[in-house]
């Protein structure tokens, strides 16, 4: 499998990118996120990609990544 398909561990996240799916969990949207993180909003985006390449959840019509994501947050 490619880079883009391998599935990483939160662990393999920096610090800065396991916040992010954490304040998901509480439902927070990627301006409250970076509100609370004190954080532009692009620079949420970019984590936000950045989490999803690192988890190997490359763009679905059929998966939700957000919630991958999250999910595999709370498996940690």
């Amino acid at each position: 499998m490619g880079a883009a398909h391998r599935m990483e561990t939160p662990a393999a996240l920096t610090a800065r990118e396991r916040d992010v799916p954490a304040l998901m969990a509480e439902g927070r949207s990627n301006t409250a996120i970076a509100g609370a993180l004190f954080l532009s909003y692009g620079s949420v985006e970019k984590h936000v990609s950045q989490i999803f390449a690192k988890l190997g959840l490359p763009p679905s019509d059929h998966d939700h990544r957000r919630v991958l994501a999250v999910l595999r947050h709370l498996q940690v």
